[in-house]
């Protein structure tokens, strides 16, 4: 099995002309890849589509950059729609990044330079614009490239600082033995599992720094950084322990439009913002993937209130972070709980529940 891994390299020996070419470029880019993405927001486009005549377009890029932001306008459409659903807003480029293939750039070593490490060649952009980037390689870059299982490939993301890279990846074929694990996220316990492990219970202090800090300030990105780096931390935390399989909550629209987003407080809803959960379960997937671990997720639907061993569903169930089922007394911490029910959903497996409807009166759900 093959998985891509991307590095990011430094731009910072780029001089200043070069870097003021590049600029002109980005902004122009995002503006083409927007009329793209008004275009294919309405119709599914497939990129087989993509003739000289369908990219045709008031705009100094070349058309081979302009197919490259068609391509980039139907991959943004495609991955909102399957992340948000019916809840899914139209996405917008910023023009800070640009997507280019081996049609437009190419890499090659560089022989004198001490500063920097390669060439990074952009050409056919238009206007006779062809930039040549100097890159400086760094230890993530290495690791892959040095390993002979990885492939680089002919693809990078550009911004005025940095290049990304991409790698393809050998990891051998999937795990057939080995635990199975439910995990429940929060802000009081990044993972929780179903064996009653729990990981990452000193996040909650990283994003109430996060909240402190000033919106876009720069100890606010330092609080940001630290917490994406304790994120990728737990979840090698959690593949360390050789499962086969990890099952964790769809937490794709969570706030997007939900009832219960308006009915949780001010703060609740900054921490939510500074806790980026997308992230961390990006990063926990993309360590499964690494480690050949099946990765899945369920609706998390009343999880944290419904008992695993009976299947009642109420409300009262959970006081805190101590979960005590009110019909056949079963206690246990309230996100391992959670984890549990997490692993049963996934295997179709929920016993018959009972649902509280109201005082002193219930009902078989």
């Amino acid at each position: 099995m093959r998985v891509v891994r991307s590095t990011r390299c430094s731009l910072a020996e780029m001089t200043r002309s070069k870097r003021q070419m590049l600029r002109g470029v980005l902004p122009e880019y995002g503006r083409v890849v927007n009329h793209f993405i008004d275009q294919f927001w309405t119709r599914k486009w497939s990129k087989k589509e993509l003739t000289k005549e369908n990219i045709a377009f008031d705009t100094w890029l070349s058309a081979r950059l302009r197919k490259v932001a068609a391509r980039e306008a139907i991959d943004m459409v495609a991955a909102t729609r399957e992340r948000d659903g019916r809840w899914a807003h139209k996405p917008v480029h910023k023009g800070k990044r640009m997507h280019v293939s081996s049609t437009i750039a190419s890499m090659s070593p560089s022989k004198d330079a001490r500063e920097f490490d390669a060439w990074l060649h952009l050409s056919s952009m238009g206007r006779g614009t062809v930039l040549d980037l100097p890159v400086r390689f760094h230890r993530h870059y290495h690791k892959f490239a040095r390993d002979p299982t990885c492939r680089r490939l002919e693809s990078y993301v550009v911004t005025e600082d940095t290049v990304q890279l991409a790698f393809e990846v050998e990891v051998g074929e999937p795990r057939r033995e080995g635990p199975e694990f439910g995990v429940d996220t929060g802000i009081n316990t990044l993972a929780a599992l179903s064996d009653g492990t729990r990981f990452g219970t000193d996040i909650k202090p990283m994003v109430e720094r996060i909240k402190r800090c000033a919106p876009g300030s720069s100890g606010q990105r330092r609080a940001r950084r630290a917490l994406h780096q304790r994120m990728a931390e737990v979840a090698k935390e959690v593949t360390s322990l050789n499962p086969r399989l990890v099952v964790t909550e769809d937490l794709t629209l969570l706030s997007h439009g939900r009832r219960t987003h308006h009915r949780v407080s001010k703060n609740m809803r900054r921490s939510l913002g500074a806790w980026t959960y997308r992230d961390w379960l990006d990063r926990l997937r993309q360590a499964c993937e690494v480690d050949r671990v099946r990765f899945e997720s369920v609706p998390p639907a009343y999880t944290s209130q419904r008992c695993h061993v009976c299947g009642h569903t109420e409300r009262g169930n959970r006081k805190g972070e101590v979960f005590c089922c009110r019909a056949c007394g079963h206690t246990d911490n309230a996100d391992v709980n959670a984890a549990k029910n997490l692993l049963i959903r996934f295997w179709g497996r929920e016993p018959h529940p009972t649902r509280a409807y109201g005082p002193g009166f219930e009902r078989e759900a």
